[in-house]
């Protein structure tokens, strides 16, 4: 098997796969969900798609265009991963954070300390670009020259 087999195959598969999990996951919204809770979740999808593409691609897109005077190319990729991450986290976090203690007791959902879970998330999405920079700048270190 080639290795363009072995990616069409592999794409076959993940395409398959999204189509069955979206299609059980439409069935169980129709089937378990009352109407009301669909059209709020439709106005929430279409907020979560405003609010990604016109506010946080742009931003990501202005951002890129500063750092391209300060940072050099190789360092500027692993900060705007960094931005990218950190936006798309704070936009799930930021209703959680205004809602927080709005809920009865039962609903624990919402008695979590969201603004610590937010920077330990923050601090993560840090680390994993900085490990990424990390290890390009070490791979493209020259080799040292051994003497014996």
């Amino acid at each position: 098997m080639t290795r363009i087999d072995t990616m069409l195959a592999g794409r076959v598969v993940a395409i398959g796969s999204g189509v069955v999990l979206a299609a059980y996951g439409a069935v169980r919204l129709l089937a378990d969900v009352p109407g009301s809770s669909l059209l709020r979740l439709a106005v929430w999808l279409v907020g979560a798609l405003v609010i990604s593409d016109l506010i946080i691609s742009p931003l990501v897109v202005a951002i890129g265009v500063v750092l391209r005077r300060w940072l050099p190319d190789r360092g500027r990729r692993y900060v705007q991963a960094f931005l990218i991450m950190a936006a798309m986290i704070t936009v799930v976090a930021a209703p959680m954070i205004y809602l927080q203690g709005s809920a009865p007791p039962e609903k624990a959902l919402l008695n979590q300390d969201f603004r610590v879970n937010l920077a330990i998330l923050l601090g993560l999405a840090a680390m994993i670009s900085l490990l990424g920079y990390g290890r390009e700048r070490l791979r493209s270190r020259p080799a040292s020259a051994s003497g014996g």
